[in-house]
């Protein structure tokens, strides 16, 4: 393909990243750039439009960000592959009215759902959000264990050190400056997975009764810990392609008294797996500092990114202080180790005491195991091959999707993760496709887990974490063939 010429750019009434991206989003749309082919590197950007670094990079990460180029490690910016029979999720309204949802029972619902799950032991899961035990560097950390008992005998029956081990906290703040973050080891707090780090963090913050602004649709989990707290969830409507609305946050910080914090996943969000701009990042991190409310980063998929650059931390953009970053390595390294930590800003002295009232101290054992091996460049080489993987199963179980759901389907196919949120048609019940899939063997995760609102019924998330078996392949083709029919059931 000759892209010798440059691309004419519309009238200058935009960036000028913004004009060129959309002269090659043209391109992409009539053929001219077709899937697969690999964009021109940025230094050829820069020649080509004289233009310089900056505007270059901005002009692929915002064809990026809008879902037309994907990043491939080493390699550079590539047309991505769109599915021809799945429709890209719809986007909310980005100044919707936000849905004020005070305690109304969603840990019911989730007990529910979990509890009808396990009846059927022998079902193959599709709605987990881990990766397949295959994908975890199982023997390395092992060794590394067995190499800590025998450095350290009494490593057992020995008193931890508070906020962690401070090996495994130096490690976490060198490995945090990829995120962007920059801590010191005394600023960690380790914890018991990401999990309590939420937990404590809307715990120093907040009380019984506050309210607290969270994404919509969101994690289950973090709605059931609001509700074990007494705290009240507003609901703020989230995009597949650029995560919380923060005009919709904005609005409702004019129009609600007393928000006490925000919850946000910006990185690979579960369920939508929205990568959040870093222009949409810095945004968020200011209304939240000029409105004075507590900024709550839970951030345990950052590291399963798919994009050359890795994504950054919304704490890198924090000066006050008011950025509670929460992670783990729950999803990356070893879910069995539940390891998580916290950099709680100006709020790390209260943190601390709370984390010593709830649970004192995590056992040291598997932080040692997870601090040498984390310090080593074996560390990178196992993310990367958890992105490739990843990344295949994505795109393929998105392809059989594709194939075998009815028509009007709709995902969006995010840039890492272990998950696809799709969106059924003709306002199919989430539910009767969960227990109609349960009776043939396949578990999945519906929407109405994800809200207080009910808004999603009519969605579902998968995992994509398993290896793309034959078993699986049936699976996906089968969950179809039932959506299919009961839509043909349907009034």
């Amino acid at each position: 393909m000759d892209l010798s010429t440059p691309l004419a750019p519309p009238a200058a009434t935009q960036p000028l990243y913004r004009q060129l991206a959309a002269g090659y989003r043209a391109a992409i749309e009539n053929g001219t750039l077709r899937p697969g082919d690999r964009m021109p590197s940025v230094r050829a950007l820069m020649q080509r439009h004289a233009v310089s670094l900056s505007t270059a990079l901005q002009l692929c990460r915002h064809l990026e960000d809008g879902g037309w180029l994907e990043a491939r490690p080493r390699s550079g910016y590539f047309v991505r592959r769109k599915l021809r029979t799945v429709l890209p999720a719809a986007e909310p309204d980005a100044a919707g009215t936000p849905d004020p949802a005070a305690f109304v029972g969603i840990h019911a619902t989730v007990s529910a759902i979990v509890a009808q799950g396990l009846r059927y032991p022998d079902a193959l899961n599709l709605g987990g959000a881990s990766a397949t035990p295959a994908l975890y560097p199982t023997e390395a950390l092992k060794n590394a264990a067995l190499r800590a008992l025998r450095h350290q005998p009494e490593l057992l029956t020995t008193p931890g050190s508070p906020n962690g081990n401070p090996d495994f906290r130096a490690v976490l703040a060198r490995r945090a400056l990829d995120a962007g973050i920059r801590v010191t080891a005394d600023e960690l707090i380790v914890t018991h997975g990401g999990i309590e780090a939420v937990n404590l963090a809307l715990r120093a913050v907040a009380q019984p009764g506050d309210t607290v602004a969270v994404e919509s649709p969101t994690f289950f989990g973090l709605l059931q810990v609001l509700e074990s707290l007494g705290m009240r969830a507003l609901e703020i409507p989230t995009s597949p392609s650029s995560g919380i609305s923060v005009e919709a946050l904005e609005l409702a910080l004019r129009s609600y008294g007393g928000i006490k914090a925000v919850v946000v996943v910006p990185n690979l969000q579960n369920p939508l797996g929205a990568i959040m701009p870093d222009s949409r990042k810095a945004v968020l991190v200011a209304l939240c500092e000029q409105h004075d409310i507590a900024l709550i980063e839970d951030d345990p998929y950052r590291d399963m990114h798919s994009r050359a650059t890795p994504p950054k931390a919304l704490k890198a953009w924090d000066r006050s202080g008011g950025v509670i970053h929460c992670a783990s390595l729950n999803k990356t390294l070893a879910p069995g180790m539940r390891l998580g930590w916290m950099a709680a800003g100006r709020w790390q002295a209260r943190v601390a005491m709370l984390k010593f009232a709830q649970s004192r101290h995590n056992e040291e054992w598997s932080q040692l195991a997870a601090a040498e091996f984390m310090a080593t460049s074996a560390y990178d080489r196992h993310l990367q091959r958890l992105r490739e993987h990843l990344s295949e199963q994505r795109e393929r179980m998105a392809d059989t999707i594709a194939a075998s759901f009815p028509a009007g389907t709709r995902l969006s196919l995010p840039d890492g993760g272990v998950m696809l949120w799709i969106e059924l048609p003709g306002q199919l019940s989430s539910r009767r496709l969960f227990d109609a899939a349960l009776t043939a063997g396949i578990r999945i995760a519906p929407g109405a887990m994800f809200s207080n609102s009910g808004r999603f019924d009519h969605f579902i998330r998968l995992g994509c974490g398993q290896p793309y078996t034959p078993e699986l392949d049936a699976a996906l083709r089968r969950l179809g063939g039932i959506a299919s029919a009961l839509l043909a059931e349907a009034p």
